[in-house]
């Protein structure tokens, strides 16, 4: 039984109670205002895209990446426009004149295509004949050319935006390109389409919006169907469901209150929290049921609330230990995954202790009838619950009285599981992680494979004089070794190239040199470049990698900056988002196992403060670590990588199956105190339990199941290994516990006595 203070701890439960019976239509009431808050907080909540989602924007890394981007980084809109002949002197025409539109837009630094090209070669003018055409076109560098022109059936207009525009800036411009391309009416045949990184940041925005309201609905739709399946025994079986539906429109409208947003991973949040409600919402529910039958309703209220209200808000605090072991994460995803699972788990937890005796009292809830079916002769027989529980028992005696190989087994499962889990891939690529067939991932592709790779990492350099004849040349020494000892570079870049070639092909040793220089280079190209005379860019560009392949050159990046360091008073960082979703990979690797580590320690933490018994506050993390270990083993043999998301596995799976294992623990130890000997007390806490634990798991697994279901590949992943680690949480409570409870409490100070043999029921 729960030992701490238990008095103390009863008493809110008892006023709470109290206020139930007194006044069930004022309690009604209150939970129907805080519904109708939640649903204008509901109206709030936005939907979070880009690097914050992924790096801390208060942490050094975030803030350089966020200066980089506001001082250097010019987004891009591409316009990709497709025809029978795109080289057709009317649809060159259309171009230059949708060109020319764009130009006017605000925030739109430059417009480039084919069109300038041939424009260019022709004398200023824009060719009106195919021979003129044709012969500009000959002119264009072969290069130049087949980058915006790699075949007459397509071509692209570069739309260079300001740099440092915001997320919301970046979205509205591309509404207003998209509405000046759909009044252009384009020539016959020829398609227009817009896209780029915002359009792919804007329609992801837009596809985790209908894929939260697919996956909930989804989940809530399974909760049906297992509820009816599972909990046919209590009359008004779905009042579970409509319970766990009120706890999610309250995390919603705090959520939304609270001004916090919901990107790719927290979607994946609302599908865990319906399976973990549904758990809560069936406790209370038979707990009610169970007390209807032996009393009057104000006293079922009563012991419902004040008997099951104390010890699933202990279940539901050591889950909730796991979601905040995730706050150590320096993923802001994550986290915010953490917070979003902290908020609905007790919020449903609210929610099921108020509403379901509330509910019962007022419609004067009567239980069903229990029927048992009878033989051939009339003799009464087992029901399906019945037969199941034995079974269980059955299990758990052969389990109790052979514990140590039991224990060996497993455990030796989960030690090969904890070695593969070193093996698995790190995913880091988000465009792994959205809808294969979203249509802006397919434009972008198809940008990228015409245009080649784009893939570069920017070296951010300040100094208090980054244009001084040292610090050019230092600048123009690492380019060059970069580009002859590094096999995966390109090119490169930087303000002491373009000095180099304003110079004549000679990077000046003076000051006035440089000075004559740089009036030569136009001010666009020195603004992508350099920010007065304190801030500098050197661009790496590189063949197309993974990100496995990416961080290992990032490394060999660092290690070269630190030899070949810049002169005194000049830094030179890397930085950009290639930098960061390969520094993700370091994050994920070593925050996973720091996250699964917290999770115990906090849960421990929390078991012996309510338990303070060293072996009793163990007992239920002994099955965990077993999970744990089961979780990697299963992710390595079914090829799921590690991405942000499955990278919380850990600490979710140690918070879901704590509940399992402390029920079953307490259960036993309650048997214990009724005087059972050491194998009865546990064979029979399994008979008791065994169905309500198997039932709330299995609709805790169909809530998960929704996930599966979802469009992006980094939840449907999850979706996944969760529900297996549900499912292996129920195996642990079922099968392991009882041989864990057999080692402790034989060796315990007040163990039970150990009877002679347990005869099936």
């Amino acid at each position: 039984m729960i030992e701490v203070g238990d008095h103390d701890v009863k008493a809110p439960f008892e006023a709470i109670a109290g206020a139930i019976n007194a006044h069930p239509r004022v309690v009604l009431a209150m939970l129907a205002t805080a519904i109708l808050l939640a649903l204008a907080g509901t109206t709030m909540i936005t939907m979070a895209t880009g690097n914050d989602t992924y790096l801390d924007k208060d942490s050094p890394r975030g803030m350089l990446l966020a200066k980089y981007m506001d001082t250097f980084q010019s987004d891009a809109t591409m316009v990709l426009i497709e025809a029978d002949d795109v080289l057709n002197p009317s649809i060159l025409a259309y171009i230059d004149r949708l060109q020319g539109e764009l130009r006017t837009e605000a925030h739109v630094t430059s417009v480039a295509s084919v069109v300038d090209m041939v424009r260019q070669m022709n004398g200023g003018a824009l060719p009106t004949s195919t021979a003129e055409i044709q012969a500009a076109q000959d002119r264009v560098p072969a290069d130049l050319l087949a980058r915006y022109l790699p075949s007459r059936t397509m071509t692209i207009s570069i739309v260079t935006l300001d740099p440092g525009l915001d997320e919301q800036t970046q979205y509205n411009l591309l509404d207003s390109v998209r509405e000046r391309v759909r009044l252009s009416n384009p020539p016959p045949g020829v398609t227009v389409t817009v896209t780029g990184n915002a359009a792919f940041s804007q329609e992801m925005g837009a596809e985790m919006g209908s894929s939260m309201g697919m996956l909930v609905l989804a989940a809530m739709v399974l909760m049906v169907i297992a509820v009816g399946l599972l909990f046919g025994h209590v009359r008004h079986r779905f009042l579970s469901v409509g319970i766990v539906a009120t706890g999610l429109i309250l995390t919603f409208g705090i959520i939304g209150w609270a001004g916090m947003s919901i990107d790719m991973v927290t979607i994946a949040a609302f599908p865990v929290l319906i399976g973990i409600g549904i758990d809560y919402a069936i406790q209370f529910h038979s707990r009610f049921d169970e007390e209807a039958r032996r009393g009057t309703l104000p006293e079922a209220v009563r012991m419902t609330v004040t008997r099951s209200g104390p010890s699933i808000l202990y279940a539901m605090l050591a889950t909730s230990m796991g979601f905040i072991a995730l706050q150590v994460s320096p993923l802001p995803m994550i986290r915010s995954f953490g917070q979003v699972c902290i908020i609905g788990v007790l919020a449903c937890y609210l929610v099921t202790l108020i509403a379901v005796p509330t509910f019962g009292l007022l419609i004067n809830y009567r239980p069903k009838a229990i029927r048992h079916p009878t033989g051939t002769h009339g003799e009464p027989k087992r029901n399906a619950e019945e037969v199941y529980n034995h079974l269980l028992g059955r299990l758990a005696s052969r389990v109790a009285r052979n514990p140590v190989p039991v224990l060996l087994f497993v455990g030796l499962i989960a030690f090969i599981g904890f070695q593969m889990d070193g093996e698995i891939i790190i995913t880091t690529d988000e465009d792994t992680f959205v809808p294969k067939d979203m249509p802006a991932k397919v434009n972008l592709e198809k940008v990228s494979r015409t245009m080649g790779s784009t893939d570069s990492t920017p070296i951010f350099v300040r100094g208090s004089q980054v244009l001084s004849p040292e610090s050019l040349r230092w600048m123009a020494e690492f380019q060059a070794y970069e580009e002859t000892h590094n096999d995966k570079v390109t090119g490169t870049s930087s303000i002491a190239t373009a000095i180099r070639e304003a110079n004549g092909g000679v990077l000046p040793t003076i000051r006035a040199e440089i000075d004559a220089a740089l009036a030569l280079i136009p001010e666009e190209t020195k603004s992508r470049l350099i920010s007065g005379n304190t801030e500098a860019l050197i661009t790496i560009n590189t063949v197309a990698m993974t990100n496995t392949q990416g961080l290992s050159m990032i490394d060999q990046l660092r290690r070269t900056l630190e030899w070949t360091a810049p002169p005194p008073g000049i830094t030179a960082s890397l930085t950009g988002q290639g930098e960061m979703f390969t520094n993700l990979i370091k994050e994920i690797e070593d925050g996973k196992l720091t996250m699964t580590l917290l999770g115990f320690g906090l849960i421990f933490g929390f078991l012996l403060l309510v338990y303070r018994r060293l072996g009793k506050a163990i007992t239920p993390l002994v099955p965990i670590a077993f999970i744990v270990g089961w979780n990697g083993l299963i992710m390595y043999v079914l090829g799921i990588d590690y991405t942000p998301l499955t990278a919380t596995l850990g600490s979710l799976s140690i918070g879901v199956a704590s509940e399992y294992t402390i029920v079953m623990m307490e259960r036993c130890y309650e048997e214990w105190e009724e005087g059972l000997g050491l194998f009865e007390g546990i064979v029979h806490s399994i008979r008791q339990i065994g169905t309500a634990i198997s039932v709330s798991g299995l609709c805790t697994v169909f809530g998960f199941s929704a996930l599966i279901l979802s469009n992006f590949n980094i939840v449907s992943n999850f979706g996944l290994v969760t529900v297996l680690s549900v499912g292996f949480s129920l195996i642990g409570a079922i099968t392991i516990m009882p041989a864990v409870l057999a080692l402790i409490g034989s060796r315990g100070k007040n163990a039970p006595h150990r009877e002679a043999e347990v005869q099936p029921a």
